[in-house]
């Protein structure tokens, strides 16, 4: 019985210490900059796509680790990055497996953590690629979502698998702009903290960037959707080619700029959380 006189569930103090630690917290933090920095320069070479001047960049992570790779000390920032990206695996992971701390530990929220852990690692992994082969990092999200959809549109019932994972893309997409629109995300923030401009931007940034981020996830299921419904793995876009689908509606090029900008918001919500999230 003695050893299990310092757990909480299955975990000993020191470990729920150490995992709630300044060390993941700093992690946490590094790692919502990061994510704010990769979705403001999507957003950058959104607009500039629109306005045709992308230098053939694509407008997803590649095309934003590549652009950071050629200013002044590109490589030293892309370090920065990989380890920005690296502490929010950690700190998701921590999540995952200690809980919220706010009664929220339910196996679906662990679980989600858990698989935005293993996301960030591998987003963590394309960038370190970069650093020390040059290549990896920077493949193309267009040719990567056709590969792995025609792969599983081979497999057995690979259509109904395909059909299902654009339906949940598509749902979460709704469920990422809803929760942005209820202002959901102010519960995770100090807000005690901020002056009410500062308040007032925040939400703003929140709104407008998470709606327009779900609206992207949104369009990407639909055609992953697409291409299950027609058994074509072409049909399905990555980050890039959805975004350039914008351009192609009735609004034309405004809505991808619009689109753009609002990603770029997305990116600097992202700092505001790096400074006011309540990491647990």
């Amino acid at each position: 019985m003695a050893i299990n006189s310092g757990r909480r569930g299955s975990l000993p103090s020191w470990g729920r210490r150490l995992g709630r630690g300044p060390v993941v917290r700093a992690a946490g933090r590094a790692g919502f900059t990061a994510r704010g920095v990769i979705y403001v320069l999507v957003g950058v070479l959104a607009v500039r796509i629109a306005l045709g001047g992308s230098d053939g960049k694509e407008a997803d992570r590649s095309g934003a680790v590549a652009a950071i790779g050629e200013q002044p000390f590109g490589q030293v920032m892309l370090w920065a990055l990989a380890a920005g990206l690296a502490g929010m695996a950690l700190w998701r992971l921590s999540v995952a497996v200690l809980g919220r701390g706010t009664g929220e530990d339910g196996w679906t929220k662990r679980a989600a953590d858990l698989g935005r852990a293993v996301f960030n690692a591998f987003l963590c992994s394309g960038v370190l690629q970069t650093l020390l082969t040059g290549s990896g990092g920077t493949r193309s999200g267009d040719e990567s979502s056709k590969e792995y959809t025609a792969t599983v549109l081979a497999w057995p019932g690979g259509r109904w698998l395909v059909g299902a994972a654009g339906l949940a893309v598509i749902v979460t997409g709704v469920v990422l702009g809803v929760r942005a629109a209820l202002r959901k995300f102010e519960k995770k923030l100090d807000t005690g903290a901020m002056g009410r401009r500062v308040r007032t931007a925040v939400r703003t940034l929140g709104v407008v960037g998470g709606g327009v981020r779900g609206l992207v996830f949104a369009g990407a299921g639909v055609f992953v959707l697409l291409a299950a419904v027609a058994f074509d793995p072409a049909r399905a876009k990555g980050l890039d080619e959805t975004l350039r689908s914008f351009a192609g509606t009735a609004a034309g090029p405004a809505l991808l700029v619009a689109v753009g900008a609002g990603l770029a918001l997305y990116g600097c919500f992202s700092f505001c959380q790096a400074r006011w999230y309540r990491l647990r």
